[in-house]
């Protein structure tokens, strides 16, 4: 089978190779899968570097968030050949950037009928993180959601998951073409930040500030969108775009009585119940499933062209996943 590894960790598009590798076999309580669908998410290109929350054990496979089909079934049969299914490979020694992967039978879900591998591949991290943090917030309807990287994956989908409960969304974006493009995604207010002031913005069209910050740039921007924060509102902080951290204004803290909080989905996803996750997982299969939700791929590559596949995925101001398919 082909896949993608690197031997030391770095920038990906000079660590990553792709070589020939016999596939992997199944233990009993595991099932094979043919990858067919995977895209590429900031995660992916943190941990390659690194830089995240989960180090790799070299030589490490790479990619977290992958669908395809059970080519050979767990020793019970309860995940049957032929299964279309969707899975994240975060927390264990493989990748997903390979042609076949082993995985525990519990750590797959199956596809729902009528949703393609292009959506079921990023159905897990950016969906379901949105989903668990509209819940973990417990913002109402008409309260204000702030958005850093507004136009990324994540961002679209937290747009529209908000939308579904009536939260009104601000977000910031880089590039005036993104305005529209997530205005016409459900946004109310969207500040390109490279041309305009973010508190002045937010406080001309909102007044007293938003309610919560869901911020994943951290660095200069996130202390502008902390900024922006009402009496008693909360700062959700889960990724770190910039890779610079965030100064943070202690007086603001007290006299406004603000709290950062960090969110991290594999903590999240350990902390809660199964029937809490069976829970979460069933609401962004809905909020996957309907009508109005957009879930858009710009480009699609194969593994043997993953640098090609990192450069898509470099490029300012694109809307819509990069994906590697076979």
């Amino acid at each position: 089978m082909i896949e993608v590894i690197f031997e030391k960790t770095g920038l990906p598009q000079d660590v990553l190779q792709v070589r020939e590798s016999p596939a992997p076999e199944p233990k009993a309580d595991e099932v094979q899968i043919q990858v067919k669908a995977r895209n590429i998410n900031p995660s992916d290109l943190m941990f390659i570097q690194g830089r995240y929350g989960i180090q790799p054990t070299l030589p490490s496979s790479a990619g977290f968030e992958a669908a395809g089909v059970v080519s050979k079934s767990d020793a019970d049969g309860k995940i049957p050949v032929g299964t279309r299914v969707m899975f994240t490979a975060q927390g264990t020694n493989t990748g997903t950037w390979r042609e076949y992967i082993t995985l525990p039978s519990k750590q797959v879900i199956p596809m729902p009928d009528g949703m393609s591998f292009e959506v079921a591949c990023q159905a897990f991290v950016n969906p379901v993180t949105a989903v668990a943090m509209v819940q973990k917030s417990k913002l109402k309807a008409g309260e204000w959601l702030l958005l850093t990287a507004g136009a990324s994956a994540f961002g679209k989908f937290a747009i529209q998951v908000a939308k579904s409960k009536g939260i009104k969304v601000a977000c910031t974006v880089r590039h005036d073409e993104q305005k529209s493009y997530l205005t016409n995604l459900g946004a109310d207010l969207v500040i390109n930040t490279e041309k305009e002031d973010l508190r002045k913005e937010i406080s001309d069209q909102i007044g007293e500030g938003v309610s919560a910050v869901f911020d994943a740039v951290g660095g200069v921007l996130g202390a502008k969108a902390l900024n922006c924060l009402k009496q008693s509102g909360t700062m959700y902080v889960f990724g770190l775009l910039s890779m610079q951290n965030m100064p943070v204004n202690t007086g603001m803290m007290i006299f406004k009585e603000i709290t950062i909080e960090g969110f991290w989905l594999t903590s999240e996803l350990q902390r809660i119940s199964k029937e809490e996750r069976a829970q979460l997982y069933k609401e962004t299969q809905a909020f996957l499933m309907s009508d109005d939700s957009t879930a858009e791929v710009a480009e699609t590559f194969p593994l043997t062209e993953i640098k090609a596949a990192i450069e898509a995925y470099n490029t300012p101001g694109r809307n819509g996943k990069i994906l590697l398919v076979s």
